[in-house]
C-alpha cells in the first residue's frame, strides 16, 4: 500500500516538477475488522507498513514499483482505489487521480485497475461498505485471472456502495465521452474570500456529487478592471447526471446509475482518430 499523505484528487496522471519527494511509514493498527477501531502507529507492529508520500498518485504508482516492496517478491498487478466517489465517463475520468495511478502503473509495463465506489449518499453503513468491498474483489480477482491484458490495456471498475450490490448485474461497458455543457466549472468568489484545505473542499464536492442539482460555477462583479481575482474549482455535476441520462444504457455512467458494478476496458493512450495522413498542405 502507497499512497499520498494528504487529498491529491482531482489531479490526473500528474508529477509535480522540482518537488523533494518523502516518504514516511504507517502501521495499521492490528484489530479486530468487525470492531471498526479508529487510530494508528508509527511504530513496527509487525505488519507491513503503508508508504505516505508527499506527491500525486502516479508517483506512487512509480515510487511503488520501482523502490518499495521488493522483499515481497514482483508486483503481479496494481490495483488503484478504491476510490471514495465514482469515476465513470470521462469528465470524471480525465481528471482521476485513481485513474492516473493506474494508467502510470499501465505505461511502466504492469498490469493494473482502477477501482471507484460510487455513492449516492455519505451513510457508508458498514454492512454496506463491506458488501461493496467484496464485490470488488470478485470482480477484480476475475480480471487478474481471465482479463484480456498487454497492448497498454487496463480496467476501470465502478463499483456502487449499495446494499444488495453482490446481487446485482456486472456489466462490461463504453466510457461515456462527455463534455462540460455551460462552459468553465470554477467559482469566482470576493474579494476577501477564501478557499478551505483539499481535505476539505473535497468532501464538499463528494458530498455534492450524488445530488443532481450539484454544482455552478458563478461570476462575482470586479470593483475594477485590473484587480486581483479569485476562483475556486467547483464542477458542475448536473452537467454529467444529464449526459449519463442522455446516453442511456451501455455506458459506465449509466451502469452505475442503475445499480450495477460498471467494468471498463481502457487503453493508456491518446489513440489517434482514423482520416489523417501525409504531407499537410496549408
Amino acid at each position: 500500500m502507497i499512497v499520498p499523505n494528504t487529498q491529491r484528487s482531482w489531479i490526473g496522471k500528474a508529477h509535480i516538477v522540482g518537488q523533494d519527494i518523502q516518504t514516511s511509514f504507517y502501521f495499521p493498527p492490528k484489530t479486530n475488522p468487525e470492531a471498526h477501531t479508529e487510530g494508528y502507529t508509527e511504530k513496527d507492529n509487525g505488519s507491513h507498513p503503508w508508504v505516505l508520500v508527499n506527491s500525486t498518485p502516479a508517483t506512487c504508482s512509480q515510487l511503488g514499483l520501482n523502490y518499495f516492496f521488493q522483499e515481497r517478491g514482483p508486483v503481479d498487478l496494481v490495483i488503484s482505489g478504491p476510490n471514495y466517489g465514482r469515476n465513470t465517463t470521462s469528465l470524471f475520468a480525465l481528471s482521476s487521480g485513481t485513474m492516473g495511478a493506474a494508467l502510470e502503473a499501465t505505461q511502466c509495463g504492469y498490469r493494473s485497475i482502477a477501482l471507484s465506489f460510487a455513492f449516492t449518499d455519505r451513510i457508508n453503513l458498514p454492512e454496506v461498505v463491506a458488501e461493496s468491498c467484496a464485490q470488488s474483489v470478485r470482480v477484480c480477482e476475475w480480471l487478474a485471472a481471465n482479463g484480456t491484458w498487454g497492448d497498454s490495456r487496463l480496467y476501470s471498475v465502478n463499483v456502487p456502495v449499495k446494499k444488495g450490490v453482490l446481487q446485482s448485474k456486472i456489466s462490461w461497458t463504453k466510457m461515456l465521452q462527455n463534455t462540460w455543457g455551460k462552459g468553465a466549472c470554477f467559482q469566482e468568489l470576493p474579494q476577501q474570500g477564501a478557499v478551505d484545505d483539499a481535505s476539505t473542499e473535497e468532501a464538499k464536492l463528494r458530498n455534492q456529487e450524488g445530488r443532481v442539482e450539484a454544482g455552478s460555477g458563478t461570476a462575482t462583479p470586479q470593483a475594477g478592471k485590473w484587480e486581483h481575482r479569485h476562483f475556486k474549482w467547483a464542477p458542475r455535476f448536473t452537467d454529467v447526471h444529464e449526459s449519463v441520462k442522455k446516453a442511456g444504457p451501455g455506458y459506465d455512467g449509466w451502469a452505475v446509475l442503475e445499480g450495477e458494478t460498471s467494468v471498463t476496458s481502457l487503453k493508456a493512450n491518446f489513440e489517434q482518430t482514423g482520416g489523417f495522413e501525409g504531407e499537410l498542405k496549408l
